[in-house]
C-alpha cells in the first residue's frame, strides 16, 4: 500500500500502556526476599520563557499539522508562561497487579521556578504512543507532553506524568489499556512525586487530572481508584476519552465511518497483543488478526516496526485486519477478550469530583456519542459532570489543545474559592 508524503506527516502525527528455598547444612533456609528498587529522579532541563513560548507557537503548529484546525485557530487563547519550568525524570518502584509482579516504571516531574514552597498538582495522563520513548519522562520526544508543560507549569502548577508500563525505563511489554497496571502506575508515579517535591522543600498543593485520549481513559479509572481510596482530587479534565473501550472497537468493527483514522487497526493490534500478555490470555492475538497481519501486527506491539511501516503492510480498516470469525464474539461479548475490555471501562461509578469532558465534534477516533456518553450517564447520577464541544470542526488533536486552553481558567478558578 503506497502513502504520499502528506499523508505521511498526517500519520505521524497521530497520536493515538521472592525468595527461594535452598539446602544448607541439611537444613532449609529461607533467602531474603529482593529489596525493592528505591524512588530516584534526575534533572533534565530547564524550559526557560522562550522555549515554553516556543512550544506554544511553532510547535503547535507542528502538532496540528494535517489536523482539521491550524495553531492560527487558537491564537491568543494559550496562557502566556510566566516561570521558567524546571524537568525531572523520576524512576519508581510499581507494581502489575494482572501478574503478580514488582517492576520499575518511570515519570515525569515538572516544577514551575516560582519560589513558591506550595504549589497545586496535575497528574496528567498521556495519549497512545507508537514510539516508546514518546512519553512523559521523555518531553522532549512528545509534543502533547511539552504542550501540557507550557500552559499548566509555566502558570504555577506542578505537572506529574506517569509513562505507561512498556514505556521509558520500563522493561515490560507495553500495557495499552490495562486498567490496573495503569491505575497502579499512576498511584505510585503520585507517591514518588512527593519525594521529588520534598527533597525540593515543595509541597503538595491541590490535585487535579487531566487525560487526552487514552489518557482520558487512564484519567479516569485513575480518578475512580483515588475516589475510593478516600483521595480528594479537587477537579478532573479529559479530552477525547475512550472510557467505554468495547463500546468504541464494536463500533470501529461493525460501522465504520469515511472519516475514521486510518491509524485504528495499529490501536487495535497492539491493544490484543497487551490484552494478550498482561490478561494470560494465550493465542489471542493470533487467533483474531488474519495470519497474512500476525506478524506486522506483533512487530508494531514488540516496538520493531514503526507506524507507517506497520500501515504500509497491513491495511487502513479495522475489518480488514481482523478475522472474520473473531469479530462475530463481539456480537454477544462473551469470549475473554470483550469480558475484560468490558471490565475496563472507566465511566460507570457515582464520581464525586467535578469533572468536564471535552470532546471534537469531528474525531476522527471516538465518535461524539461514546465522547458524551460518560457525562450523560454521570449526570442520570446527579454528578458534577459537563460534557463540552471543542467545535463543530474539532478533531482528535484540535480537542485537546482546546481542553488545554478552557481546562486551566477553570482549575484556576477552583483554587481561588
Amino acid at each position: 500500500m503506497k502513502i504520499n508524503k502528506n499523508f505521511s506527516s498526517y500519520l505521524l502525527a497521530i497520536v493515538l500502556l521472592t525468595g527461594s528455598l535452598f539446602l544448607l547444612s541439611g537444613c532449609k533456609k529461607e533467602e531474603p526476599a529482593p529489596v525493592q528498587p528505591e524512588v530516584t529522579w534526575q534533572y533534565i532541563e530547564t524550559y526557560d520563557l522562550q522555549r515554553l513560548n516556543h512550544i506554544l507557537n511553532q510547535e503547535l503548529e507542528e502538532f496540528l499539522a494535517g489536523s482539521t484546525m491550524q495553531a492560527s485557530d487558537f491564537q491568543g487563547q494559550f496562557a502566556v508562561p510566566a516561570y521558567p519550568v524546571k524537568l525531572y525524570r523520576v524512576t519508581y518502584p510499581t507494581s502489575v497487579p494482572e501478574l503478580g509482579i514488582n517492576t520499575v516504571a518511570s515519570g515525569l516531574v515538572a516544577i514551575p521556578d516560582n519560589g513558591l514552597d506550595s504549589i497545586p498538582v496535575i497528574s496528567y495522563q498521556h495519549g497512545t504512543v507508537v514510539v516508546k520513548s514518546a512519553c512523559p519522562s521523555n518531553p522532549d520526544s512528545s509534543l502533547e507532553i511539552r504542550l501540557m508543560i507550557a500552559q499548566f507549569a509555566s502558570r504555577g502548577y506542578i505537572v506529574i506524568g506517569a509513562d505507561v508500563i512498556g514505556l521509558g525505563v520500563s522493561d515490560q511489554p507495553h500495557a495499552d489499556f490495562v486498567r490496573l497496571s495503569t491505575e497502579q502506575a499512576c498511584i505510585d508515579m503520585l507517591n514518588a512525586a512527593d519525594k521529588v517535591l520534598k527533597d525540593q522543600k515543595i509541597r503538595q498543593g491541590p490535585l487535579f487530572l487531566h487525560g487526552w485520549s487514552q489518557g482520558g481513559w487512564a484519567t479516569m479509572t485513575f480518578l475512580r481508584k483515588l475516589e475510593a481510596m478516600n483521595i480528594r482530587v479537587t477537579a478532573a479534565s479529559t479530552a477525547c476519552a475512550a472510557a467505554d473501550f468495547f463500546a468504541l472497537m464494536d463500533r470501529w468493527i461493525n460501522n465504520p465511518q469515511p472519516g475514521d483514522s486510518p491509524a485504528l487497526p495499529a490501536v487495535v493490534a497492539v491493544c490484543l497483543f497487551a490484552c494478550e500478555y498482561y490478561n494470560q490470555v494465550a493465542g489471542l492475538a493470533a487467533s483474531a488478526i488474519k495470519p497474512e497481519y500476525y506478524q506486522a501486527s506483533r512487530d508494531l506491539y514488540e516496538w520493531k516496526m514503526d507506524l507507517i511501516t506497520f500501515l504500509t503492510k497491513t491495511t487502513f480498516n479495522v475489518r480488514e485486519l481482523l478475522r472474520p470469525e473473531f469479530m462475530s464474539t463481539g456480537n454477544i461479548g462473551s469470549a475473554p477478550f470483550w469480558q475484560i475490555i468490558e471490565q475496563a471501562q472507566a465511566y460507570r461509578w457515582r464520581c464525586q469530583t467535578p469533572l468536564r469532558m471535552y470532546y471534537g465534534e469531528t474525531d476522527d477516533l471516538i465518535p461524539v456519542y461514546l465522547s458524551t456518553m460518560p457525562a450523560d450517564y454521570q449526570n442520570q447520577l446527579g454528578c458534577n459532570t459537563i460534557a463540552i464541544s471543542a467545535g463543530a470542526i474539532a478533531d482528535h488533536r484540535a480537542a485537546y489543545v482546546y481542553s488545554l486552553i478552557h481546562a486551566k481558567p477553570w482549575f484556576d478558578e477552583l483554587l481561588n474559592k
